[in-house]
């Protein structure tokens, strides 16, 4: 028999999640409700430090909310990524402001703070640093050029739960904010769905409102307070971001799974780590290649295994994707850089040239499955197809 063909990715959905939904179903209540207000509590009580959490439909919607609530406007210019998927940048522009794509450090595959101080300029109002595969951007030096140059930080956290840097997990720093992403292929998966959280009561409040068409009462507080239901207030033109309790009664199952799902993850990056040692590729990069003291005893939050095939190896990029394929194994790249993409290339005049460390990476990396529902038997497939590509000399 044929052996089933593994997936890129699968979220990790168990009868614990199913009863969930089902029971949410069975409520009647199926928008934002009381299961989203406890998926908020719980996020924030999960990584304390007297955070808020703010639901929202995606990670997308979650940056924009966040990018709006510090002030971003037209005339404004916010520092992020090529090496990222679009809509770190795109968000920017809703609100009128201007990307302005950095390249990444190529030992981190992070966004690189030295290209970060460069970038300044007079019209910049924010960063927008990305916590590329689940591995943590040097904080510590983003954070100081924000201080020291007045701006404010909001971390693209899409792929970073439940990543730490300095031993704190991201999400509870410094900036102003942070935003994640609960998308089906992310560690903690809904469907759609994402978290903004902030220590800023200010910032929390207005993602509130600008979250549901600018209400100034989300629908739960309507319809269970002792006000008339029928009454609400416009207090801002908002958008249409909420997350309804379905997901959210996913979100909070996966929630308390966090720890041994990312676990499984971690088991999974060190089986290939060990299999990939002898092979003509770059493992990816690992807690503690920033300088910060500590950083070697971080939490990798493994959204991604991203290898870079070497120079000299057997398969290029395509050929070992396809190869992979064939031998029943899917594989992706993250991501194709943005400075490569029609839109932000034709209106930046965005060249190869600009972004060298992003483009190398792009160019030979290749992203294998890794999702904690991966058993051993899984493991060792990938490990044993990538070897007989890779090893054909």
């Amino acid at each position: 028999m044929t052996a089933p063909f593994i997936p890129f990715a699968l979220p990790d959905i168990g009868q614990a999640e199913i009863d969930a939904v089902v029971q949410t179903l069975q409520s009647g209540w199926l928008t934002t409700g009381p299961s989203a207000r406890l998926f908020e509590q719980e996020f924030a009580e999960y990584l304390g430090s007297g955070l808020e959490a703010v639901a929202v439909n995606s990670a997308t919607a979650g940056l924009h909310l966040a990018l709006e609530a510090i002030g971003v406007g037209p005339g404004d210019e916010v520092i992020t990524t090529s090496h990222t998927f679009t809509a770190s940048a795109e968000v920017a522009r809703y609100l009128g402001a201007e990307p302005v794509l950095v390249d990444i450090d190529p030992a981190t595959l992070c966004i690189d703070p030295q290209a970060i101080e460069r970038a300044v300029t007079s019209r910049t109002r924010a960063i927008v640093p990305v916590h590329y595969g689940g591995l943590a951007c040097d904080m510590d030096a983003i954070l100081d050029i924000a201080a020291r140059r007045g701006l404010k930080v909001v971390e693209d956290a899409a792929h970073a739960l439940p990543a730490t840097w300095q031993g704190r997990k991201i999400g509870t720093l410094a900036s102003d904010a942070t935003v994640y992403s609960f998308y089906a292929t992310k560690t903690l998966a809904t469907g759609e769905g994402g978290m903004v959280v902030t220590r800023d009561p200010a910032i929390a409040r207005r993602c509130r409102v600008m979250r549901l068409h600018g209400i100034d009462r989300d629908a739960f507080d309507r319809f269970n307070s002792r006000k008339p239901a029928w009454y609400y207030e416009i207090v801002a033109p908002g958008y249409k971001y909420n997350l309804p309790d379905l997901a959210a009664a996913l979100g909070r199952v996966q929630l308390r799974r966090l720890h041994d799902m990312r676990e499984r993850r971690a088991a999974i990056a060190a089986r290939y780590d060990e299999a990939f040692s002898s092979l003509p590729v770059l493992v990816p990069p690992r807690p503690g290649m920033a300088t910060a003291p500590h950083a070697g005893s971080d939490l990798h939050a493994w959204h991604l295994y991203a290898i870079r095939l070497d120079d000299d190896a057997p398969a290029d990029q395509e050929a070992f994707i396809a190869g992979m394929a064939g031998l029943g194994i899917g594989c992706s790249v993250h991501y194709v850089p943005l400075h490569l993409q029609p839109y932000w290339r034709d209106r930046y005049g965005l060249t190869p040239a600009m972004f060298p460390h992003s483009q190398r990476a792009y160019e030979r990396m290749v992203s294998l499955p890794i999702y904690s529902r991966m058993s051993d038997g899984d493991v060792e497939r990938v490990v044993g197809a990538a070897e007989q590509l890779l090893r054909a000399r």
